[in-house]
């Protein structure tokens, strides 16, 4: 496929538009505002309009044939939850509508949501996401642009941690221009919630180790069996170099630890773990230095926990890995899930149902607008089946890159990467909302995209759209 100086000027447009966002979208409040959302929304639409799909092969117009399935069905559950009309007889309105008509004495026109057009309302966030992991599927078919996407992830997730750090510093009662509502006495940068700064900077750490690795990786003689003292020394010739990046790892590291978050923190570092292993199987020959130098990194993770990590493990004492309620709400959602198992209570409706549900054995502290639990919380909304598509559809991601892990035998940085953040991201999603808010799942997403696009091998025999069989490269 065609690259570089070659590459018509309109084809840069999208490459740059998806550079940008994942750039941006962590600045103002994590994106959660409406106006931050739909201008994602627009950017990234109209760069998914000017991509262009003559790089793509027969492969990966497979994959954007599973992204569309499952686009269709999450547009067709909409469609059933605010129409009058729905498509299919299963598609009852829900019974709130018939209890609020005869307490009100008034006349409502039904819908499966409980609340009227709120699907449409909350439907940015997801669209956001999607678009995100289309344009970066499409446009990191490109090696160069897929590199450039880690690199672009890894320095803004850098200067947002040394913000993160001072203002930490300066005063942690703020984020940004706004006085915090919470967290007064963690970092939180420019993000609502300490927990999706954690694995925002988790996953920066891992893109930072894999960039360092992958640089010295280059800098040793081939067919050496890794050890710490072979590691170590190309970083005489790569002084410059290797400082600066080890310094912008070293602050998101502590801009991570400095959220004080407990499962956040814990699953980054299990997360780095995992790339680091991956990346030893794929690029360095095997022996008995890879054994040696994984006992010394589990040292090091250790170590950095009790030095950096004393909040972290104090709240291991006093409320384990993922207290708080969570279990309460879990049983509450769950219940939610049983009354509404088909269609859901309607995309973005879960803090309005939730009280209903709320089980009267424990605190009524707190506002309860999320499940902490994303799967849990989709089931809820969005029904079952849903769910159940979207699972298979995160299933189906991680085959892909598993598969373009262990069959392509060079660029498996840009696949390790997207795993190791998908698994990051995937496994906090299961006991917190970070895949629920853009300025984090945008950067996953297109990172995901990424990977799926880096996970096929060349093969000169299997054509590309545009070019034929005899001239078709990577």
């Amino acid at each position: 496929m065609v690259s570089g100086p070659d590459r018509p000027a309109a084809d840069k447009i999208p490459s740059l538009s998806i550079f940008a966002i994942v750039m941006l979208a962590p600045l103002p409040f994590g994106s959660v505002g409406p106006v931050p959302i739909v201008t994602w929304c627009i950017v990234l639409g109209v760069a998914l309009s000017l991509t262009s799909l003559c790089s793509l092969d027969r492969r990966h117009i497979v994959v954007l044939a599973g992204v569309a399935t499952i686009i269709c069905a999450y547009l067709l559950v909409i469609h059933e939850q605010v129409s009058l009309r729905p498509f299919f007889a299963a598609s009852l309105a829900d019974r709130v509508w018939e209890t609020a008509a005869n307490a009100l004495d008034a006349k409502f026109e039904p819908s499966v949501s409980m609340i009227r057009d709120q699907p449409l309302l909350a439907l940015g966030a997801p669209l956001a996401a999607i678009l995100s992991l289309l344009v970066g599927f499409i446009v990191c078919v490109d090696r160069d642009h897929a590199h450039r996407l880690i690199r672009v992830m890894a320095w803004s997730g850098t200067a947002y941690a040394v913000y993160g750090i001072a203002a930490f510093f300066i005063d942690p009662t703020r984020v940004l221009w706004e006085k915090k509502e919470a967290y007064f006495t963690v970092l939180t940068s420019t993000f609502i919630n300490r927990n999706t700064a954690a694995v925002y900077f988790g996953s920066c750490v891992i893109l930072w180790l894999l960039i360092l690795l992958d640089r010295l990786r280059r800098n040793l003689p081939h067919h050496t069996t890794p050890s710490l003292t072979r590691l170590i020394q190309p970083l005489r010739r790569l002084q410059g170099a290797v400082v600066i990046e080890f310094g912008a790892f070293f602050a998101c590291l502590v801009a991570m630890f400095l959220t004080g978050s407990r499962a956040g923190v814990m699953l980054a570092l299990l997360a780095a773990v995992m790339a680091l292993g991956l990346f030893t199987l794929k690029s360095l020959p095997l022996g008995r230095g890879p054994l040696r130098l994984g006992l010394a990194v589990t040292c090091v993770v250790v170590l950095l926990t009790e030095v950096l990590g004393a909040g972290v493990l104090g709240r291991f004492d006093r409320e384990g890995f993922a207290g708080g309620g969570r279990a309460e709400t879990y049983r509450s959602t769950l219940a939610i899930i049983a009354d509404h198992p088909w269609l859901g209570t309607g995309l973005g409706t879960f803090a309005f149902v939730f009280p209903a549900y709320r089980g009267n054995d424990w605190t009524s502290w707190g506002t309860w607008d999320r499940a902490h639990n994303t799967p849990l919380e989709m089931a809820s909304e969005m029904g079952v089946p849903l769910a159940g598509v979207v699972v298979a559809g995160w299933v189906g991601a991680f085959a892909v890159m598993w598969y373009g892990l262990w069959s392509r035998k060079r660029d498996h940085i840009v696949v390790i990467a997207a795993l190791s953040v998908a698994s990051l991201a995937i496994l906090h999603s299961l006991i917190d909302f970070s895949l629920q808010i853009p300025g984090f799942a945008i950067g996953v997403f297109a990172l995901v995209g990424a990977g799926l696009a880096q996970s096929f091998r060349s093969d000169h025999g299997l054509a590309t759209l545009r070019d034929p069989p005899s001239t078709a490269v990577s």
